[in-house]
């Protein structure tokens, strides 16, 4: 586990008796720390997310390996029911908590009308947004 996961569940999920089981690392996306684990009865992607040089923002991928080896948005009968990601600055920590129909509903995650994305950008609380698009992403 790493440690921004190690210190959301010793501060939130320990204290709200949350039981992490079956905790594995995704050999892909490692430096956004991929991982899935399963919450109590849920089953959990996670990722770090990385803030970016040159916005106000992190960013964090969303993808899985096909079997020729491509990259592809997750889909709607991927086995899992929450994405979090984690962010991070040097005083604040937060994770983001999408449920996998939101992710549908936002275009996020491929369904048979449309394909999903890739990756996405996170807009803490901490962070001023610098456009209507940033503002309305981060609300």
């Amino acid at each position: 586990m790493n440690d921004l996961l190690f210190q959301i569940k010793t501060q939130i999920y320990d204290k709200l008796n949350f039981d992490i089981s079956g905790f594995k690392v995704e050999k892909e996306s490692t430096e956004y720390a991929a991982c899935k684990f399963g919450l109590n009865k849920l089953q959990i992607i996670g990722r770090n997310a990385k803030i970016t040089p040159r916005k106000v923002d992190q960013f964090v991928t969303f993808w899985k390996r096909n079997g020729n080896g491509r990259i592809e948005p997750f889909e709607e009968l991927d086995y899992f029911d929450f994405y979090v990601v984690n962010v991070r600055t040097k005083n604040t920590t937060e994770q983001f908590v999408f449920p996998k129909s939101v992710l549908m509903q936002k275009g996020i995650i491929s369904t048979d009308k449309k394909e999903g994305k890739r990756a996405f950008w996170i807009y803490p609380k901490w962070d001023i947004p610098n456009s209507k698009q940033t503002e309305y992403t981060q609300k």
